[in-house]
């Protein structure tokens, strides 16, 4: 699992910070030298007051990035008018680093290039042999092309749905077919250490999302304490199916003492077990993988069958549905258009990877990491969108071995905008300060009462040692602005409070004269720090 690391306590409101006195000072003494220089070249007083506030900008924004909280980090920031076309500032621009979920931004417009903001996952239930007498004289299969929305609900839907249709008994087997893409559950770029948790579950193309937030190839764990210390805890799993095994070795604590409680998979099994002490007046509630997530979706589908009188006489296992197979059930995803909500604003990767996979599997027949990559490089290159420092692997921003520079972040944001699915993917994007999880997502506690509140629309990112935030900001002056931040090697918590003053800095920004700083330094004081810094705060639930 990521490393969990501890920033120091920001400083107190009203504290003053030397090197930021220093910067801004040296930021008036730009601007009016500035200023002085064109009026001199016999520039207008209003072209003067433009590069005085650009001036400002740049000052403000280097002051900010010499927190020493970045001493020895890697940091690239590019900002652009898109109603102008002049670049406001950049540094280091062009340096290739690691997105983290930044690299969302890219995957997420290759689907909506590559897919169509309609595209919807199927899921269908065939028969091997003609059911007209209610009777399959052979085997079921459920077939699956990866919908990432197939809840336990969906299940049961498909399962009354075989019901209706006169099927009552099948003599053979109840096969998943999930090969619309490959078999490679993890993407060899993942470290291992992430495989017990949620963000980096198994991904395949029959899988079940477990809330929703449609979080697939995973398991609610939920437990509560009993009536008196020493009780067993009452631990569930949802969905639980015959093929998951829980043992329960949790107690319930004194009221008031320490939690010592979890539930933890065996690597490689579904065998789940739940240890330690939960005290009395608490509550847990997690996420496990599981392990093979289609065959998780086919007991459960053969569990839901068995509830609606279809009796199966063989076994659950997988199997390749024949082409000449009678599709009796069926059941459509929402549209893409739809689903990017969920999926950018919770930062969702199982989404990722399987859009990933599903575009590989579209355009070259291929439900694979490496097709789905390509064809999302391609769809980048038709968006006119340079990939020279691009490197894509897979498509949440999980693997390390991912690059993106900031200039190539804002060239993206650029160029969707000429799109007619642009708006969509625009408001898919969290939200600064939106309280609703649907509308802020990653960004629902952050620059908070600030002027980046309701106006900043921006992917977030973050590994350990690995902060990104990219998108929109409207200027003071109803200038649309377009930025990207990447920090790469920071040492403690990740660096959210620097990001958010420039992006409050950014809202603030006027060209007619120099900005004030107080509401950027604000935003930076009092940005969260969790315990949880060092991962995105879906992933880590604190958002």
């Amino acid at each position: 699992m990521p490393n969990r690391s501890h920033p120091a306590p920001p400083a107190p409101a009203g504290t003053p910070r030397p090197h930021r006195a220093a910067f801004r000072a040296g930021s008036a003494a730009l601007a009016t030298a500035a200023t002085a220089a064109l009026l001199a070249a016999g520039a207008s007083p209003a072209a003067a007051g433009t590069a005085a506030g650009v001036a400002d900008l740049r000052s403000d924004i280097d002051a900010l990035l010499a927190d020493p909280r970045l001493e020895g980090a890697s940091s690239g920031v590019f900002v652009r008018s898109l109603s102008r076309g002049d670049v406001l500032y950049r540094s280091n621009a062009r340096t290739e680093l690691v997105p983290a979920s930044n690299a969302k931004l890219l995957t997420s417009a290759a689907a909506m290039e590559v897919l169509g903001p309609d595209y919807r996952f199927t899921t269908t239930v065939s028969a091997g042999e003609d059911p007209g007498d209610g009777v399959v004289d052979g085997d079921l299969y459920l077939v699956g092309t990866g919908d990432p929305t197939l809840t336990a609900d969906a299940v049961d839907d498909l399962a009354a749905e075989v019901a209706s249709s006169g099927v009552n008994e099948v003599t053979g087997d109840l096969l998943a077919d999930d090969t619309w893409f490959d078999d490679q559950r993890y993407s060899p770029a993942w470290a291992p250490a992430d495989r017990p948790y949620y963000y980096a579950a198994q991904i395949s193309a029959l899988t079940l999302a477990a809330n929703s937030d449609y979080d697939t190839g995973v398991v609610d764990v939920d437990a509560a304490p009993g009536a008196a210390a020493g009780d067993p805890v009452d631990v569930t799993l949802h969905p639980m199916t015959a093929n998951l095994d829980l043992v329960n070795r949790g107690a319930t604590g004194a009221p008031g003492s320490e939690s010592t409680f979890g539930v933890d998979r065996a690597p490689g099994t579904n065998e789940f077990t739940a240890r330690g002490t939960l005290p009395s007046g608490t509550a847990y509630s997690t996420l496990r993988t599981v392990h093979e997530p289609t065959d998780h979706a086919a007991h459960l589908f053969a569990a839901s069958l068995r509830e609606h009188g279809v009796k199966v006489s063989g076994e659950v296992g997988r199997g390749t549905a024949p082409p000449w197979a009678d599709p009796v059930a069926e059941r459509s995803s929402m549209e893409l258009g739809e689903l990017l909500v969920p999926f950018m604003k919770l930062s969702n990767n199982g989404h990722a990877e399987i859009l990933t996979k599903a575009m590989g599997r579209e355009a070259l027949g291929r439900g694979s990491w490496d097709a789905g990559t390509a064809v999302a490089t391609l769809a980048l290159h038709r968006l006119g969108v340079s990939t020279h420092d691009v490197e894509l692997v897979d498509g949440s921003g999980l693997a390390r071995a991912d690059r993106l520079s900031p200039a190539t972040a804002v060239r993206l944001l650029e160029r969707v905008r000429r799109r007619p699915w642009f708006d969509t993917w625009q408001e898919a994007l969290p939200l600064a300060g939106a309280t609703d999880r649907m509308v802020g997502g990653t960004l629902s506690r952050r620059m908070r009462d600030t002027p980046a509140a309701g106006n900043v629309r921006a992917k977030t990112g973050t590994l350990t040692g690995v902060s990104a935030l990219s998108g929109y900001v409207t200027a003071a002056d109803g200038e649309l602005l377009v930025f990207s931040i990447i920090n790469n090697g920071y040492e403690g918590g990740a660096p959210r409070g620097i990001q958010d003053a420039i992006a409050v800095r950014l809202a603030e920004f006027t060209r007619a004269h120099p900005a004030p700083v107080a509401q950027a330094m604000a935003a930076e004081r009092v940005a969260p720090h969790a315990p949880e810094a060092d991962l995105e705060c879906t992933w880590a639930g604190t958002c």
